[in-house]
């Protein structure tokens, strides 16, 4: 069928790009339910009866896109579009059981769908417009609401620009969906005595029983198969564990396990119901029964609201959490505290198990038997004087492991306020659910008062303890958090306790919950001139052009490409082992397996074995000797960069070395994804461990762990200024790093032409001509052999240039030597592992001030964990030391910077290259001043900024106007002295929660500091139909790139958009292209489309004044008789940018842009928990080519930093081995983290230096 539609992201069920619809038929009440699952966790088998929508069925361009196609796509909230149809499908399936949902439900929907490139707001306006929300100015975004009497009605509204229309929609017709197959219905209704189900694979068999008894049986007879239901524990253990199970047994057909029956005393719920049936069930339950008797229900339908994502609760049962007995569940405290209990059935008969402290017995073990099915799971009613209470905290607000949960319940004595009962247990806090028995004794019997709490709180702090070592880390922060999540269950039955009279006292604050309604936020841009032709495109908020294949799924990446004859799949051997000798591989039992036709190793490499970056080599393969220092990239290659500054080369090894774990050593080819990945699992690497390997950017800098040059620039004379100024202080900041998590994993197709050494690479790469040349130079065939092809990318970031090149040639070597195509698609695990990340930064600064607050000098100084090899580290440096000023003027400035040389993998390049890292250093340093001298810290900010013509510490002069205006702009949009005013009044009345605000500018340099990397290329070709076609060297990867482009070609052109075609970036057509990096591709290659385009224009002057008023096509074709050329190539020769670091001086920027943002965050200080209340961001983007896209740029590229700040945490073991290498353990933000308001401005008016085309 080839649908490629639904994407793997991930593997996992963490990601949502691989969303689909479920719909089955139930014969019992003659309905058809429809929910939403991932595919990567969905087994084939257990869809037995089922129809299964994608993306493809729902809407196409060929036939008609759906209305939920349309509006993602219209309301630009499509950018790289890899996960775009897995966001289509959810909230697809939202609006098939639902056609007017709430903001809640959309919410909701997509929680459990990751982005990395839009910030999520516009998916959420395109989605918001199914919502049936009121047309208050308020709901729509405006800021003066009509209801606080701000607006004259006799004034006219000047007309508001948008970036979309939603009038333009096509409307939802729910009449109009597909149908469910007649089929299926007449296969389930004949069912009559439903026969037992087979499935027998190669290596599992899967059974599927039709009743209880038999079920029963299966599980006697085989007490080790699993039961597999939701396949959320199952199914990763086997797909990234290598956990085998010969036989699985589903029990989805056993009707006893879904049944939900009512007695007196509470409910039993069949442990097969999925976890979202049981949150309808809950929800359905609580209005019909009074308040006192549903605590435990509501407890649980609250946590039920955080568990997972949508697509998980709707496959995962309420059996399988309960007997997966995970240490971190959000449901079995609740279970547990709240006295219910299992019904279990086994060939020994039925039995009760109460769910407490004696039920789990360790990590993910139970008192259940092997044998042991449980059958469902009895909820009680509360009775009145009993509370149940449910707190978690999490890395993430929703669909994410529970750092630490609880279940609290306690009881009192009828008409009093001393505790009859009481129980606590927690997740998150030992190898299984713990109880607090200790704690519990402290409590019963005493009157819930501080003193008895008092008395609770030293005992938990002492029964509850983790060892330093607990798996998950954080142990401090832990052991805290079960004593405020005891502490805010205190407030909650003080406040019942107040409300029934029990006690007299005033409750010290009554803890309401985050806020988390979306409203819609304001997209300010400026209008395009009264006098801009209709036509012209430039400067009006344009759809991404491949926005509507995207949400269609049509749109083609490169693991979408049709299989090759032939073709081989390749998976990566890599070190486990961070400093280590190889003293042997054994390959032998890797290439008997069956389907594997290869193993590749560093010998196998025909021309040059490694990959030259920043005048050091990368060996692509794990080889016999260390390569040496790289000194052929002379100044022509990287100018400024000095041969005497490099250290002398290592002294060679005698044999293979590994350098860090997720080193690569070889790669197994065999006919199929997985037969590669048994064959690499299957190669055995024998180790000698080298002593002292490096980890941290402390034991480097101890062991002067260095890759050189090491930098240093000043100006002024800082020593003196120092003691000059009035205070002088010393601080320091750590930074983590920041994995790229693009939603596509590292790509590539290696196709040999077969006629003298010929190869097309299909790649997902920023720089296709690196990849070709390096491509070139490792097979020992020169550069016009080898053609890279990029359709577009999954996201890149900056992960997709060095390593990607070296896993190409990797791929081209195993392509040559096969004869055949090979492809390699890393998995996520393994892309986490090799790729590396952002650079850690490590940083010490020493600034000098005066009373008044002017900052007079600071030495700060920079250390790196580079990884175990060069890549674009010391590069990064540079730009962390040219920024380290950010929009300040400080007099005498001193920075020193060191990249380290560790055994972890290389870091490499990531959105903003270092300066996000140099931006919180200088950013936290004026927060110190501003502390020391009790000011606020934008008023420090203020008060140091450049003013008139100014330069910078590297004697680079710039005119901060603008700057200033967005500071301006910022705080008054944000309304930031009113809102400050309101959070002091706020932060007053509360002791609990707190809001806080800040407002923070920057300066960052746009181009290329190496002169050599500014240029553009492009080639058009006009067709005789009068269709255009263009190419440039720039990569698409959800910038926008292709459709700027398109909208030049059409001003420059005078025709309309619907003319111009891209196609791909190929180095065929267009060669010897730089890096879509660096905030310039559009600049770069924008600019040599214009002058393409002009050419071809100024050819065809002669036919238009011939015929004035003839069309497109007419002229187009009296241009072809007259033999005109209608082909050009368009070459822009950029800005001549260097940096000399021996003078401290040069132009490293072609010019600056410039941005402001303010956000307002409220923190519940017991838990840490936050959310972003608003946020307001004005940037400087010169005249926009098309601020729908910029003001996407700017929103993906801020929730993005929120993660980095605030929420994404790279865990290594102390071995150096990366735990985090998934979205289970890695949590990017999600829907749930953007901001409440997010309103961004693009400053008006505005010549910021940059050439727009």
């Amino acid at each position: 069928m080839w649908l490629t539609g639904t994407k793997s992201g991930c593997g996992g069920g963490g990601c949502g790009a691989c969303t689909v619809m479920v719909s089955r038929y139930q014969p019992a009440t003659k309905t058809i339910s429809h929910f939403s699952a991932t595919a990567c966790l969905l087994p084939l088998c257990q869809l037995h009866g089922a129809a299964v929508t994608t993306v493809e069925g729902i809407g196409s361009t060929k036939t008609r896109i759906h209305p939920v196609q349309e509006r993602i796509a219209k309301a630009h909230g499509s950018q790289c579009g890899f996960c775009t149809p897995g966001m289509v499908m959810s909230v697809y399936t939202l609006l098939r059981n639902k056609p007017q949902p709430s903001m809640d439900d959309i919410m909701q929907a997509l929680a459990g769908n990751m982005c990395r490139c839009t910030g999520y707001r516009a998916i959420v306006d395109g989605c918001r417009t199914f919502c049936q929300e009121s047309n208050c100015c308020q709901a729509n975004g405006d800021g003066n609401c009509c209801l606080n009497g701000e607006k004259d009605s006799d004034k006219p509204e000047p007309e508001k620009l948008q970036l979309f229309n939603k009038e333009d929609f096509l409307p939802l017709d729910p009449t109009q969906e597909l149908i469910f197959p007649p089929e299926l219905i007449l296969m389930a209704e004949a069912a009559a005595a439903p026969q037992t189900l087979w499935f027998r694979g190669e290596r599992v068999k899967w059974v599927s029983p039709a009743s209880l008894e038999e079920l029963v049986q299966l599980k006697s007879r085989h007490p080790e198969a699993p039961l597999v239901m939701g396949n959320t524990n199952v199914g990763p253990d086997m797909k990234f564990k290598g956990v085998r199970h010969p036989l699985l047994i589903s029990p989805a057909r056993v009707r006893e396990l879904f049944q939900v029956s009512e007695t007196p005393q509470g409910v039993w719920v069949g442990a097969g119901c999925s976890l979202a049936e049981v949150q309808r069930l809950l929800e359905s339950l609580v209005p019909r029964f009074p308040e006192e008797k549903t605590e435990v229900f509501r407890a649980l339908r609250q946590q039920l609201g955080n568990l997972a994502s949508q697509q998980i609760r709707n496959v995962a049962s309420l059996g399988g959490n309960v007997a997966s007995a995970y240490p971190n569940s959000d449901l079995n405290p609740v279970l547990a505290a709240g006295t219910c209990r299992v019904s279990v059935i086994s060939t020994g008969g039925r039995r009760e198990i109460p769910l407490d402290q004696d039920f789990f017995v360790g990590f993910g073990k139970t008192v259940l038997k092997p044998e042991d099915i449980v059958l469902a799971v009895f909820i009680p009613f509360s009775r009145k004087g009993e509370f149940v209470r449910a707190f978690r905290q999490a890395p993430r607000k929703e669909h994410s492991f529970a750092t630490v949960t609880t279940g609290m319940r306690v009881a009192f004595s009828e008409g009093s306020n001393v505790v009859q009962d009481v129980s606590l247990y927690y997740g998150g806090m030992g190898p299984t659910t713990v109880s607090a028995p200790k704690t519990c004794a402290a409590i019963t019997g005493r009157p819930w008062d501080d003193e008895t709490l008092s008395r609770a709180y030293d005992v938990l702090l002492d029964e509850l303890v983790l060892p330093p070592s607990a798996p998950g880390g954080k142990v401090e922060f832990r052991r805290s958090l079960t004593l405020s999540l005891l502490f805010k269950f205190n407030l909650e039955v003080l406040l019942k306790l107040r409300e029934m009279s029990l006690i007299t006292e005033a409750v010290p604050e009554k803890m309401e919950p985050l806020p988390r309604d979306i409203l819609p936020g304001v997209q300010q841009f400026q209008a395009v001139s009264e006098d801009q032709s209709e036509q012209d495109p430039v400067g009006r908020p344009i759809m991404h052009r491949s926005a509507i294949s995207q949400t269609t799924g049509e749109a083609v990446y490169v693991d979408d490409l049709p299989k090759v004859d032939g073709e081989l799949f390749m998976v990566l051997v890599t070190s486990s082992r961070a400093h280590a000798k190889i003293t042997g591989v054994d390959v032998s039992a890797a290439l008997q397996l069956p389907g594997v036709v290869d193993v590749i190793t560093a010998k196998d490499i025909p021309g040059r074995k490694v990959f030259a970056m920043m005048a050091y080599e990368e060996q692509l393969l794990a080889e016999d000797e260390v390569s040496d220092l790289l000194f052929i990239l002379n100044f022509l290659t990287f100018p400024g960069l000095h041969v005497e500054c490099l250290p002398p080369p290592p002294t060679p090894a005698a044999c293979l070395q590994v350098s860090c774990i997720g080193h690569m050593v070889g790669a197994v080819l065999a006919d199929t994804r997985a037969n590669a990945k048994r064959g690499a699992a299957a190669v055995k690497i024998t180790y000698e461990d080298l002593p002292d390997p490096i980890f941290t950017i402390k034991d480097a800098v101890e062991k002067s762990s260095f890759y050189e040059p090491r930098r240093l620039i000043e100006r002024g004379n800082v020593s003196e200024a120092f003691k000059e100024a009035d205070q002088v202080y010393e601080g320091e900041i750590r930074m983590g790093g920041q994995e790229h998590f693009y939603m596509e994993t590292q790509s590539m197709l290696v196709v040999p032409v077969g006629e003298e050494m010929e190869f097309n690479v299909y790649i997902s790469s920023q720089w296709p001509a690196l990849t070709q040349s390096a491509v070139a130079e490792t097979l020992g065939v020169p550069s016009n052999r080898v053609t890279c092809h990029i359709k577009r990318i999954g996201g890149a970031f900056g992960g997709k240039v060095t390593k990607t090149t070296i896993l190409a040639c990797i791929t081209s070597v195993a392509a040559w030597k096969s004869g055949r195509a090979v492809r390699c698609v890393l998995e996520r695990g393994d892309d986490m592992l090799i790729t590396g990340g952002r650079h850690p930064v490590e940083a010490k600064y020493k600034v000098g001030f005066m009373n008044d607050g002017r900052i007079v000098a600071a030495d700060l100084q920079y250390f790196s964990n580079s990884g175990n090899s060069v890549d674009e580290s010391v590069l990064i440096m540079e730009k962390i030391l040219l920024h380290m000023d950010n929009v300040y003027n400080i007099p005498n400035l001193r920075g020193r910077g060191a990249a380290c040389r560790t055994n972890l993998p290389s870091n490499t390049a990531f959105r903003g290259f270092g300066v996000p890292q140099s931006l919180l250093v200088v950013e936290n340093m004026l927060n110190d001043v501003a502390m020391l001298l009790g000011r606020p810290t934008d008023q420090i900010r203020e008060m140091n900024m450049y003013r008139g013509p100014s330069i910078t510490h590297y004697k680079f002069q710039f005119n901060p106007g603008n700057m200033h205006r967005c500071w301006e702009e910022c705080k008054l949009r944000s309304e930031y002295d009113a809102r400050r005013s309101a959070i002091e009044q706020f932060n007053l009345e509360r002791q609990w929660k707190k809001r806080g605000m800040s407002i923070v500018p920057i300066k960052y340099g746009v181009a290329f500091a190496e002169g050599f990397m500014n240029r553009g290329a492009a080639l058009v070709h006009i067709y005789k139909d009068g269709s255009v076609l263009v190419t440039h060297g720039g990569a698409e990867m959800g910038q926008g790139i292709h459709t700027k482009v398109q909208q030049v070609a059409s001003r420059e052109l005078h025709i309309p958009l619907s003319k111009i075609y891209i196609s791909e970036t190929s180095t065929a057509t267009v060669p010897n292209t730089s890096n879509s990096a660096a905030s310039y591709g559009t600049d770069a290659n924008g600019m040599a489309v214009k002058i393409a385009t002009e050419t071809l224009y100024k050819r065809l002057e002669p036919i238009r004044q011939k015929d004035p008023k003839g069309s497109w096509e007419s002229w187009i074709t009296a241009a072809y008789f007259e033999k005109i050329n209608l082909s050009a190539t368009g070459h822009y020769r950029g800005h001549d940018l260097y940096m000399d670091w021996e003078k401290m001086k040069g132009q490293p920027y072609a010019y600056y842009t410039y941005g402001v943002a303010c956000s307002e965050v409220e923190l519940d200080c017991l838990t840490g928990d936050y959310r972003t209340v608003r946020t307001d961001v004005v940037v400087d983007m010169g005249r926009s080519v098309n601020p729908s896209v910029d003001i996407g740029q700017i929103e993906g590229a801020f929730m993005q930093g929120l993660g980095l700040y605030t929420m994404e945490e790279l865990k290594f073991s102390p071995s150096g081995l990366l735990y985090t290498r998934g979205p289970s353990q890695y949590k990017i933000p999600a829907v749930c983290d953007m901001p409440l308001q997010f309103n961004i401005c693009l400053l008006p008016d505005s010549e910021n230096g940059r050439k727009t085309p």
